[in-house]
């Protein structure tokens, strides 16, 4: 958790809000098992596998949906990854000078706890380096970054991240819900009675 204390207003307010939203996101995380990490609600869902090499890897970076068809549904493990390695972690590579090297994007742990984890440490190296910044670097254009993010803020940057972090993070909120529910239900189906058979007139 970065200290808030100290700062400019600008990025001490900025700092605040990814605290309130770290607090929500990994509280909505605590206790994922293993099997609604990985839990598939449709069959052709978009997950993080094993490879023949034993290493979990995302299926595809940007799941695009067949022509005709729905977006694709992705797990909770792809969520988390997406908003730890695809997002924050390629944030840092691209937005920032002292980039440690993070290794395959593809690949992420293949257990919740695991997963968590790296979320966090991605979580850590994002906002330590908003907290090194002060005002006037937080509002200054980047001058660095793919496509045309040279010429944007770090502000800018924070706030599409934290753009990601909400919908992500609202997504694998709702997941953990439906997954819960899904166990009630059928477990309720189980213990039900039959239905007494009603006589035909």
């Amino acid at each position: 958790m970065a200290d808030v204390t100290g700062h400019n207003p600008a990025t001490r307010d900025l700092l605040a809000i990814f605290e309130r939203a770290r607090t929500r996101l990994f509280g909505r995380l605590d206790g994922l098992t293993d099997a609604e990490y990985h839990w598939e609600p449709v069959g052709d869902c978009v997950g993080v596998r094993p490879g023949d090499d034993g290493v979990f890897r995302v299926a595809t970076l940007f799941p695009e949906p067949a022509p005709g068809a729905p977006d694709p549904v992705t797990t909770i493990a792809w969520r988390i990854w997406h908003i730890g390695a695809l997002c924050l972690r390629c944030y840092v590579t691209h937005f920032f000078d002292d980039a440690p090297e993070f290794g395959d994007r593809h690949s992420w742990p293949g257990t919740a706890d695991e997963g968590v984890r790296a979320l966090a440490e991605d979580w850590e190296h994002f906002v330590t380096r908003l907290a090194a910044l002060d005002d006037a670097r937080l509002l200054a254009p980047m001058g660095r970054g793919p496509g045309g993010w040279a010429d944007e803020t770090y502000q800018k940057l924070a706030l599409h991240a934290l753009v990601e972090v909400a919908h992500h993070g609202g997504e694998i909120g709702l997941l953990r819900d439906l997954y819960l529910r899904e166990g009630v239900r059928a477990l309720s189906c189980r213990n039900r009675s039959p239905s007494p058979r009603v006589p035909a007139p």
